[in-house]
């Protein structure tokens, strides 16, 4: 029962600052890191550049990965912050 309670209090700390997968912080984000990259693991693999997420009260860099597209010619869209109200606003990476 003791690991449950552990379990819960993180995700919702977690969860503060976000709804929904939009994250909100109260400063702008540093400047994308240049990653560098080796060859591919396998045929139909594409490169997804990381990208500065909010984690409690601070930016973390989430480094970029290979990944497979789910289905031929679906194209990410890269996460991005925006300005809005004063504040920033991250979207969330997707396939489209």
């Amino acid at each position: 029962m003791k690991r449950y309670g552990l379990i819960l209090v993180f995700s919702t700390f977690s969860m503060i600052g976000c709804a929904g997968g939009v994250y909100y912080a109260n400063v702008p984000p540093p400047p994308v890191r240049v990653e560098t990259f080796g060859p591919a693991p396998g045929p139909g693999y594409v490169w997804i550049n990381g990208y500065w997420g909010w984690r409690g009260n601070n930016y973390a860099w989430v480094g970029g990965s290979w990944a497979r597209p789910p289905r031929a010619r679906a194209a990410w869209v890269a996460p991005y912050w925006e300005r809005a109200g004063g504040r920033y606003r991250f979207h969330e990476g997707r396939w489209r």
